[in-house]
């Protein structure tokens, strides 16, 4: 059986409890159901396979905030060796929703800054759902300045809606600690790599996110604003939500058509909940690969591509509207 179903998995749901009944029938009267059994198994599969190779925006955004999903330290644990984590960003404190430090991935060392969530109530108060102050950050950025004097390459595991913008954060300046990061990171001397997990809310995600590539894991999503709040703002009313996820383009297939992203880390059916180990090897390979790519280029390469990378976002042609504009007119 599905375990937390979602809603429009409900479907695979109740094909798999006639399965399971029509097993369970077969059993207590010794019938032979074999063709029926096979014929249900089979049904269920075209089921999956039409609803996970047709999902909208909004039910993407479900699964990237799926209570089962794997968060930052899973992938920790299975895509890297040698995982030492680094406390505090001293100037005020240690923020528990953003664990980072040094590991191995493969051969290479390597710093890596993360953001994580919690799977209960407890987990949650401790990482503050994810939502990091900017004493978080700064702890980043302390890592980041640390990578760099030793010549260590940078990845970052994104997975938060957004930094916490409680009356703390913003009398300790949260604005103020992503912006500086965002310069840093652009300035970095050393290889670096930002993947978005699960959820990619707006600032908070952009704070670690400033990288030589970025990479999205196919059932994540990357957006300026959650789906709720965009709803709230235009329509007064968070109900329209999915309507707002489709209009964000936020999904790894319409970022990467816009080139905010640079690849996607496909997942297994269903998403990365139902075979975390299988996700944690996608993502590993993904990360070796792209990291052995980087380390060919020179400092100086690596800057300047970085710098072009981040200067043709958003780019347009002023000629071609002029053109698109003439032709509605007429």
């Amino acid at each position: 059986m599905e375990s937390h179903p979602l809603d429009f998995e409900k479907p695979i749901l109740e094909l798999q409890r006639r399965l399971q009944d029509l097993k369970n029938h077969s059993d207590q009267h010794d019938l032979d159901f074999d063709s029926e059994v096979e014929a249900m198994e089979t049904k269920i599969r075209e089921t999956r396979r039409q609803i996970y190779d047709n999902l909208t925006a909004w039910q993407r955004v479900q699964l990237a905030r799926h209570v089962l999903r794997p968060f930052a330290l899973d992938y920790v644990a299975r895509c890297f060796t040698n995982w030492v984590e680094l406390h505090g960003d001293r100037v005020f404190g240690d923020d528990k929703a953003m664990p980072s430090g040094l590991a191995k991935l493969g051969p290479h060392r390597c710093v890596v800054i993360t953001h994580q969530k919690g799977r209960d109530t407890k987990e949650n108060v401790k990482r503050n759902f994810g939502c990091a102050h900017p004493e978080g950050y700064r702890k980043a950025l302390r890592l980041m300045r640390l990578a760099e004097k030793f010549g260590l390459p940078v990845i970052s595991l994104i997975d938060t809606p957004g930094a916490y913008p409680g009356i703390g954060s913003e009398e300790r300046h949260i604005s103020e600690a992503i912006a500086v990061n965002l310069r840093e990171m652009m300035n970095l001397r050393v290889p670096t790599i930002a993947v978005v997990i699960g959820e990619g809310g707006s600032g908070g995600a952009l704070g670690i996110g400033v990288s030589d590539r970025v990479l999205i894991l196919e059932n994540a999503y990357y957006s300026v604003i959650s789906p709720e709040a965009c709803s709230a703002i235009l329509w007064k009313d968070r109900r329209h939500a999915p309507e707002a996820a489709e209009a964000l383009k936020l999904t790894a297939q319409d970022l990467m058509g816009l080139s905010v992203v640079d690849e996607i880390v496909p997942e297994p059916e269903g998403g990365a909940h139902r075979d975390p180990d299988l996700a944690a090897a996608n993502l590993g390979m993904a990360l070796r690969q792209n990291l052995e790519r980087l380390s060919s280029f020179s400092i100086e390469e690596l800057l300047r591509n970085r710098y072009d990378k981040f200067r043709k976002l958003g780019k347009f042609s002023e000629e071609l509207s002029t053109v698109s504009a003439t032709i509605a007119e007429s």
